[in-house]
C-alpha cells in the first residue's frame, strides 16, 4: 500500500483556501504529533514545507487510541473537508486507516505565537492568516488576560499581553461599534478535573500551546497542558438606585430557560442537551438572592426565558404556574416581598426557543407598591409575521400606588442571533440573517409606542433585544422623543453580556425623552454573571448568562 500511495507534503493538502485541493483523494503523510482532541490528533510537517501561506499541519480523524505527542508518525487515509453546516468553514481532515510510528521522539516543533499584530488584522486578512495556521502548533504567551469567564466545556478566551486594546475596570474588552465582529485567541482544556475556574480579568501565568483547531465556528487552541492562573475575583455589583415614594424600580432578568422539572429522557428531543435540574443546581435560589440582595427587591421584575412547568419535555402543557411559584418561594426564603406574577402563555411550540419549553416573557410585581391593570395586559405581535415562531412581547400597565400614576412596561425578547454566520464562514461571513426580523419587530413595537405617546401614557421598554445600542434594531425604537437609557451608562460599564470575550449590551431601557431627562431617572447594570466563571464539567452553575439590569423611573403624579 505504501508504494501505491506516494508521500504528500501537508501544505499541498491544505492548499490556498479553506477547501483542500486533494479532498476525496487518498494520501500518505509524515510528521510529528503535536496534540489531540477527543476524536482526532494533529500531525505537523517538521520541515516547514516551504510555503508561508499554507498550513504545514493537518487534523487526523481517529476516535480511540492515538499516538503520543512528540512522536514521528506516518499516516495514510482519505482527505475530507468536514463541516457541520453548509454555510460554515470546513476543517480539512485526514480520515486515517493506517498509522505507523517511525520514532518515539520526532523533531521539535516551535509554536507560532498569536500576538496583537495578528489579532488586530482586518477580518479577511485575519481569516487568511488563521487558515494558514490551521492545525499547526501555536501559542499565547504568559501574562495574557482572560476576557471571558470559564464555562462548563473547558473553553477560555484571552487577550495577548502585547495588545493595546483598552480594557474595562473588570479586565474585559467592550464591543467596538466600528468593528463589532472580532476574534480573540481561545483555548480548550479537555481535563475538566484540572481545568481552572476563572473570572474575567484573571491572568495567564504560563504560555498556552497547542494545535490551532477550528470548532463551533471559531479557531481555538487545543491546549496540551493545563496552565497556572492568577485569579481575579469579581464581586457582584449591588444597586445604588433606591426606590421611594416617587420612583418605581424595574429589574430585567433573563431566566436562561428556567424550569422546575428534571426532564425525562424519553420526552425530550435531545437527552444530552435538554435535561437539567434547575432546582437541584440552585438556580432558583441564586436568582432570588440576586433579586433581593443585589437588586434591592425591585417593584417590578421583567422576566425572559421562562419555560413551562415540564421544561423541555415535548407535551401539550404550556402552563408555567409551578415555575413561578418555585421562584416566588425562593424569593421569600431570601427575605424578599410576596411578589405576584403575570404572563400570557404562548400557543404550544409557537414562539421558538428550546423544543418543548414554550418559552415566554413574564412579570413579577410587588402588590404593596404597584397594582396591575388587568385590562391592559397583552401579548404583541400574535398575528404579525415579524413575530412568527418568535417570542412575543408581553405588555402590562402598572399603577404606582404611592402617586397613583400608571406606566406601560414592554417586556421583549427579540429574534435570536443564534443563526448568525461565523466571521470565518465561507459564504457571507458575519451575516446575521435575523437582523431584518429584529428590525421589523422593533418597528412594530415603535408603532405601539407612538400610539401611547399620543395618549400621554408613559412607557418603559426593556428585555433582551439581542442587539446593540448602536444597531438598526435599537435605533428603530429610539430618536426624537425616545431614549435608550443604556446610553446614559458610562461607556466603560455599558455591557450585560459576554460573547467569546466581547462585552456588549443586549438589554436596553427605552423611555420617553421627558422621563429620561428627569433628574430621578436612573439605569444601572449590575455586573457579575457575564464576568464570573463556571467550573468546567459542571452544567447549571450560572443562574443566567446576562448581568442584571435595574431602572429607576420617576412616577410623580
Amino acid at each position: 500500500m505504501r508504494d501505491e500511495v506516494p508521500l504528500t507534503p501537508v501544505h499541498e493538502i491544505q492548499g490556498d483556501g479553506p477547501f483542500s485541493p486533494l479532498a476525496g483523494r487518498r494520501v500518505r503523510i509524515r510528521g510529528v504529533v503535536t496534540g489531540a482532541v477527543r476524536r482526532a490528533f494533529f500531525v505537523q510537517d517538521p520541515t516547514g514545507g516551504g510555503h508561508p501561506a499554507r498550513s504545514d499541519a493537518i487534523c487526523v480523524f481517529r476516535p480511540g487510541a492515538k499516538p503520543p505527542r512528540g512522536a514521528l508518525v506516518e499516516v495514510e487515509g482519505k482527505i475530507v473537508d468536514f463541516r457541520r453546516e453548509e454555510i460554515d468553514r470546513p476543517t480539512t481532515q485526514l480520515v486515517a486507516d493506517r498509522i505507523e510510528a517511525l520514532a518515539a521522539e520526532g523533531p521539535v516543533i516551535e509554536p507560532v505565537w498569536l500576538r496583537s499584530e495578528l489579532i488586530e488584522s482586518e477580518l479577511p486578512t485575519l481569516a487568511r492568516r488563521l487558515e494558514a495556521l490551521e492545525s499547526m502548533l501555536v501559542g499565547v504567551e504568559a501574562k495574557a488576560i482572560f476576557l471571558a469567564p470559564s464555562n462548563p466545556f473547558g473553553d477560555y478566551v484571552v487577550l495577548p499581553p502585547d495588545s493595546p486594546r483598552p480594557r474595562t475596570r473588570h479586565g474585559g474588552v467592550r464591543i467596538d461599534p466600528d468593528r463589532p465582529l472580532r476574534w480573540y485567541p481561545g483555548f480548550r482544556l479537555l481535563d475538566y478535573r484540572r481545568a481552572p475556574r476563572v473570572d474575567v480579568g484573571a491572568v495567564l501565568l504560563d504560555p498556552v500551546v497547542g494545535p490551532l483547531h477550528y470548532r463551533v465556528g471559531s479557531f481555538q487552541i487545543a491546549a496540551v497542558r493545563v496552565p497556572r492562573v492568577r485569579p481575579a475575583r469579581v464581586r457582584p455589583t449591588r444597586l445604588s438606585l433606591a426606590a421611594d415614594a416617587s420612583h418605581l424600580t424595574v429589574m430585567t432578568l433573563n431566566g436562561f430557560n428556567l424550569d422546575p422539572r428534571i426532564e425525562r429522557p424519553e420526552r425530550v428531543d435531545d437527552p444530552r442537551r435538554d435535561i437539567d435540574d434547575d432546582v437541584g443546581d440552585g438556580r432558583y435560589d441564586a436568582l432570588a438572592r440576586a433579586l433581593v440582595e443585589e437588586a434591592g427587591s425591585p417593584d417590578v421584575v421583567a422576566l425572559q426565558e421562562m419555560q413551562d412547568d415540564d421544561g423541555a419535555e415535548v407535551s401539550p402543557n404550556v402552563s408555567a404556574r409551578r415555575n413561578y411559584r418555585t421562584l416566588l418561594q425562593a424569593i421569600r426564603r431570601a427575605g424578599g416581598p410576596r411578589y405576584r406574577w403575570v404572563d400570557r402563555p404562548p400557543e404550544r411550540d409557537a414562539d421558538g426557543g428550546q423544543p418543548g419549553g414554550n418559552i415566554r416573557n413574564a412579570f413579577l410585581y410587588d402588590p404593596g407598591r404597584v397594582e396591575i391593570e388587568e385590562a391592559f395586559v397583552r401579548r404583541l405581535g400574535v398575528d404579525d409575521p415579524a413575530f412568527e415562531e418568535s417570542r412575543k412581547p408581553l405588555v402590562a400597565r402598572f399603577r404606582f400606588r404611592p402617586t397613583g400614576r400608571s406606566i406601560e412596561i414592554f417586556n421583549v425578547h427579540l429574534a435570536s442571533k443564534r443563526h448568525q454566520h461565523s466571521i470565518f464562514a465561507v459564504a457571507d461571513p458575519g451575516l446575521d440573517p435575523r437582523e431584518e426580523i429584529r428590525i421589523a419587530q422593533a418597528q412594530a413595537i415603535a408603532a405601539e409606542l407612538d400610539r401611547l405617546g399620543k395618549e400621554g401614557v408613559p412607557f418603559y421598554v426593556t428585555g433582551d433585544f439581542n442587539d446593540f445600542e448602536f444597531s438598526p434594531t435599537v435605533r428603530a425604537l429610539c430618536g426624537g422623543t425616545r431614549v435608550d437609557l443604556v446610553e446614559r451608562v458610562p461607556e466603560g460599564d455599558r455591557y450585560d453580556y459576554n460573547h467569546r470575550g466581547v462585552l456588549q449590551a443586549l438589554m436596553h431601557g427605552i423611555v420617553p425623552r421627558s422621563l429620561a431627562d428627569h433628574s430621578g431617572t436612573g439605569y444601572e447594570i449590575l455586573h457579575g454573571n457575564e464576568l464570573v466563571g463556571a467550573r468546567p464539567g459542571h452544567l447549571g452553575e450560572r443562574p443566567t448568562d446576562h448581568a442584571y439590569v435595574v431602572a429607576r423611573l420617576a412616577m410623580e403624579g
